[in-house]
């Protein structure tokens, strides 16, 4: 789990125009802003949770991003291509996986049926594109890893201080039947039931008769008829996965993911939800992560020690005590568990750059080396870890390369929409890189990628 932070970029202000229940000038006053959440273990389980469904839609699951707002309210949308936002409140409130499955189905049915040509028209003057590029790329920050706030356990961006026009992501009714139908469609060739979405779908409609201000924003960019409601259930009583049970694996992995955002963003919702009595993992995992956000270290690090000994495998389990430790200033402590996460799952770019933080907070050289090559793979897996390009600049910088600090402190700039700070760095690389090196060709594409954009 990697630290909750708050960064903010001008650029993003006022971009991604997001349903939120409030004018575009109301919410900007309000000086709202969008969150997104980076975390290996949630994007872990939302992953397994679609990639079935992607696949059954013919969609790529490597071109296929999903991405968790920390919003409370029931939502979900598709912009920007083939993104899928799904807010924290629709997974906290969630009962099955097969909700959550059911909301990623009919998203998807969207992506698939082509329906976002419209908003794409609609946003063309706000170079929708562009900006929603920006805000992803700063958004891959600090997963992992932790930091020096202290807040919370998840990597968080605030985006634009503006979450409004909704209308502009309103979807007709027609376009919500078809995303319904190719949504259960995807549920039953993933041998899913579609319960989870007629569930979803039924606990939102109660609140087509509130005012819209009252109103959670999904069913105003999704509106909802008891026709629909209707429609949804004929269609999965004739699925042959209609009564099919979820899968344990799943049931699991998603309390464990419930339990992790309740523990990290309502801490003071655990003692209610997740009494003493209740000795089960979730329960122990949300009580080590309330204590953790408590600053109650030895008893976070008791719940959380009982649970690795009886699944010392469990890279996420790892994982968060190497943050609890980095965290409390016990930088040395936190490099072993870490590191143990590290070896149980080695393709997690975000758990490589926990450990590097960790290594690069010692000062160590031969531990700063480590760290080097750790966010290298990090970063070739996920470039647009933009706290991953920040701790390699340092690190190159303390190992006296400032050449390659240079390109990464431009990758940094780049993803996150500063043009100008990266062609200051690339130029700046091109000088102290040896000519037609690796770093050297990667500081002439930065340039050539961060020219000014023509007038028009």
């Amino acid at each position: 789990m990697s630290l909750l932070r708050r960064l903010t970029s001008a650029a993003m202000a006022a971009t991604l125009l997001v349903s939120s229940g409030a004018a575009p000038s109301q919410a900007q006053g309000r000086g709202e802003s969008l969150n997104l959440i980076s975390d290996a273990e949630i994007q872990h389980t939302i992953r397994n949770f679609a990639e079935p469904i992607f696949t059954a839609a013919g969609l790529s699951t490597e071109s296929v991003q999903v991405h968790i707002v920390n919003n409370r309210s029931l939502n979900a949308f598709v912009a920007g291509g083939q993104r899928i936002f799904i807010f924290t409140g629709l997974l906290t409130e969630a009962d099955t996986p097969e909700q959550i499955m059911g909301v990623i189905a009919h998203e998807t049915g969207h992506i698939a049926g082509g329906h976002l040509v419209r908003v794409q028209e609609a946003m063309r003057a706000a170079t929708i594109q562009s900006v929603i590029g920006m805000l992803i790329g700063a958004a891959a920050i600090a997963g992992g890893g932790g930091g020096s706030s202290g807040n919370a356990g998840v990597g968080v961006l605030a985006g634009g201080a503006q979450m409004g026009q909704q209308s502009l992501l309103q979807y007709s009714r027609t376009q919500e039947a078809v995303a319904d139908q190719a949504g259960l469609k995807f549920l039953t060739e993933s041998g899913v039931t579609g319960r989870g979405l007629l569930e979803v779908m039924r606990k939102l409609s109660n609140q087509e008769a509130l005012l819209p201000e009252s109103q959670d924003p999904y069913v105003r960019s999704h509106p909802l008829t008891r026709d629909r409601i209707q429609s949804l259930q004929t269609q999965v009583e004739a699925s042959p996965y209609r009564d099919t049970p979820s899968r344990p694996d799943d049931v699991v992995a998603f309390q464990r993911m419930k339990a992790k955002l309740i523990g990290f963003l309502t801490p003071e919702k655990v003692a209610k939800d997740y009494p003493a009595s209740d000795t089960s993992v979730p329960a122990r995992y949300a009580r080590a992560i309330a204590y953790h956000r408590g600053a109650r270290i030895d008893l976070a690090l008791q719940e959380l020690n009982g649970l690795i000994a009886e699944s010392p495998g469990d890279p996420f389990f790892q994982e968060l005590k190497g943050q609890i430790l980095y965290e409390a200033g016990r930088s040395a402590e936190a490099i072993e568990p870490y590191r143990r996460s590290v070896e149980l799952l080695p393709q997690e770019p975000l758990l490589r750059l926990g450990l590097a933080q960790a290594e690069i907070a010692l000062n160590d050289q031969n531990l700063n080396r480590d760290a080097i090559q750790h966010l290298e793979i990090a970063t070739r897996a996920d470039p647009d870890l933009i706290d991953g390009w920040r701790n390699l600049a340092i690190a190159y910088g303390r190992d006296q390369n400032f050449g390659m600090s240079s390109v990464a402190s431009a990758e940094r700039a780049l993803r996150t929409g500063r043009r100008e700070e990266a062609r200051s760095h690339a130029s700046r690389a091109e000088r102290e890189l040896p000519f037609g090196s690796p770093g050297y060709l990667r500081a002439q594409d930065i340039l050539n990628a961060s020219r000014p954009l023509p007038r028009r």
